[in-house]
């Protein structure tokens, strides 16, 4: 049996050398530093539920109506389901390499290595993103809390805006560079925060339907949660994508399962409860938003093109009043700045696993000695985030913006892999019970075939220019060209790490024969 190396490794130690057998080990990382409420905690913040309901609330109500809360059920079965993979995988590979370690395990050390990469792309497309919007919410804040106008339109300036997206980042950074310990404490505040003002939006929201005070109030109906009443497969779709991408995130509590207590159990519950918390608290707002102001596309209505791209900035005044109102924007800002700090962690965790098993350069599997945190790797995710955003801006706001709408297209490709990952692994296992059945293959299988599914229409829908900012490259969409060219540079980078590292690729580091971990207590 395969027992984990809990020895720490030095900042400038290398990594050790792998087993005989080719398990899993242990990297260093500080252990029992996060419990199950701080594990759930880092889920949801990382998803950053109040940023992604005032940037997607309208955008999905413009794509199907009042299906929208519907569509929200749709995109969280999906990410259920995956959920019960990283689950049932994280029991007997309690890994920070997560979808990394699990794929190769089940699939060899190529499509592993592609599974690694979708994630660690997609975290730093997320990551410059977050950093932007908590840029832009920071002097939009400061204009409120002043009066002034001017100060709100310091973020219009790009030499401004670039600074204190820096500045942000390199926070946030720190933050993560000093460990768990430091991570679960800012989290706290920031994600309950987060839930006590959308809980206060959503009673006033309720309260605003019920006055009829809007004329475009909405009395609730069950029919919103039916997905069958979407008017076309084409609008369900289109909704579904972004639905999913408002789910992403809840994996960063199985990135610390190697720093969590009982790191066999824990993560997996954990991701399971930021879960609920989201869907929750997705359908809650949703729901009361739409009661209050109805979807349509003029006035206050959600699906407005003027201001569904963020909606709550709209709704703050109408629906909370002038004092209260100021709570949403602080809300926002709270929800950018807290999944900035803890994006980091899926990154640099999975950076430090690739690095474990030489599909990475060694230099990446260094564990800071006091913090016991993989210091290079999460600088190196802050360094590459600041340089990203910075050449993006300034070389076309179009460009980073198509970049975000690729970002689907890698969240569907590296959870899909991951939920049939486990459907293989644990192939032997599925005729014992019928839960092995249900939760480590029928589950799973049915996941990754909903998602894979969304994967192929985005594909489809990316070729058309007219996808994302309407800008194409020889009459093909940009937002195909980011997405399938980053995903051709994996493919690039993988080639020369095979070069480099050629006894992970020949599966001598990590094989998919390996029996299952035992982990020491």
């Amino acid at each position: 049996m395969t027992q984990l190396d809990v020895r720490p490794q030095a900042e400038d130690a290398a990594p050790a050398a792998a087993p005989a057998d080719g398990g899993v080990r242990g990297k260093g990382l500080g252990g029992n530093s996060v419990g199950l409420m701080g594990s759930a905690v880092i889920g949801v913040s990382t998803v950053a539920p109040v940023y992604c309901l005032t940037s997607t609330l309208g955008s999905t109500a413009g794509e199907v109506g009042v299906q929208m809360p519907a569509v929200f059920l749709a995109g969280f079965l999906p990410m259920l389901l995956v959920a019960f993979a990283y689950r049932e995988l994280n029991k007997v590979m309690p890994d920070c390499g997560t979808s990394f370690t699990w794929t190769v395990k089940a699939f060899g050390p190529r499509v592993g290595w592609m599974c690694g990469w979708g994630l660690v792309i997609a975290t730093i497309i997320v990551l410059s993103n977050l950093a932007g919007v908590a840029t832009s919410y920071f002097w939009l804040l400061a204009g409120e809390i002043t009066g002034s106008d001017s100060i709100a339109a310091l973020d219009d300036s790009k030499p401004v805006h670039i600074l204190t997206c820096l500045a942000l980042i390199a926070v946030a950074t720190a933050i993560s560079y000093r460990g768990m310990t430091a991570t679960k404490g800012v989290q706290y505040a920031l994600v309950g925060l987060q839930l006590v003002v959308l809980a206060v939006f959503v009673a006033m929201a309720v309260q605003k339907a019920g006055s009829g005070e809007f004329a475009s109030s909405l009395d609730f109906s069950w029919s919103w949660l039916n997905p069958f009443a979407v008017q076309s497969f084409a609008a369900f779709t289109a909704g579904l994508s972004l639905s999913i991408f408002m789910f992403w995130g809840w994996d960063a509590c199985l990135t610390a399962n190697e720093e969590t207590v009982g790191s066999e159990k824990t993560p997996g519950r954990a991701a399971l409860i930021a879960m609920v918390v989201l869907v929750g608290s997705y359908l809650a707002t949703g729901v009361a938003a739409q009661m209050a102001v109805g979807s349509g596309g003029s006035g206050l209505g959600l699906a407005n093109p003027e201001t569904s791209d963020n909606v709550f900035a709209a709704l703050a005044g109408p629906v909370m009043g002038p004092g209260l109102g100021i709570l949403l924007f602080v809300a926002v800002l709270a929800s950018a700045a807290a999944s900035l700090q803890t994006t980091f962690i899926p990154v640099a965790r999975t950076v430090l696993a690739m690095s474990s098993y030489e599909a990475l350069p060694a230099s990446y599997a260094r564990v800071h000695p006091r913090f016991r945190t993989p210091g290079r790797a999460t600088v190196t995710a802050g360094v590459a985030t600041g340089v990203f955003y910075t050449v993006m801006t300034l070389v076309s706001e179009h460009v980073l913006v198509d970049t975000i709408y690729a970002l689907g297209l890698m969240i569907c490709f590296y959870y899909a892999l991951t939920a049939f990952a486990c459907a293989w692994y644990f192939r032997a296992d599925l005729t014992r019970s019928f839960r092995d059945l249900a939760f480590k293959g029928l589950f799973p299988v049915v996941g990754g075939l909903l998602l894979t599914a969304v994967f192929g229409k985005t594909l489809h829908d990316m070729w058309d220019p007219a996808y994302g900012s309407g800008s194409s490259v020889l009459g093909v969409g940009s937002v195909f060209v980011i997405g399938v060219g980053l995903l051709l540079l994996g493919v690039v980078l993988m080639l020369v790490m095979q070069r480099r590292s050629p006894a992970f690729f020949r599966g001598e580091i990590l094989t998919k024969e390996t029996p299952a971990l035992v982990v020491e207590d």
